[in-house]
């Protein structure tokens, strides 16, 4: 499984961004895709996830509310809208996608900054 992920960037507090994620390869084995971020001096969190079969999101508690998270099995992509954003969600985003194994986009820098 590849992923490819696109959009991040400087944001201003309060306003919004959207990553999209796009999967190819093996990729009827994907279970679960999803994005994780790292901030500086930080590990690695969970931001949303959502199955491929049923589409069940989950959310960090940080996210709910602000962030929606969605797929387009057609198109193999998965979005982050994030909205509302707060210096705190500055990051390096990561797709993620699971099958037996966690595989890993490219990260994206998102920066929330006035």
């Amino acid at each position: 499984v590849q992923l490819q992920a696109s959009g991040g960037g400087l944001v201003q507090p309060g306003g919004s961004l959207r990553l999209s994620c796009a999967a190819s390869g093996s990729i009827f084995s994907i279970n679960i895709m999803g994005w994780y971020r790292q901030a500086p001096g930080k590990q690695r969190e969970l931001v949303a996830t959502i199955t491929s079969r049923a589409g069940t999101t989950n959310y960090a508690d940080s996210v709910k509310g602000r962030f929606t998270i969605s797929r387009d099995n057609a198109k193999n992509t998965v979005a982050l809208r994030m909205n509302s954003l707060k210096p705190e969600d500055t990051a390096v985003y990561y797709c993620n996608a699971q099958t037996n194994r966690h595989y890993w986009g490219q990260g994206t820098q998102v920066t929330v900054s006035s």
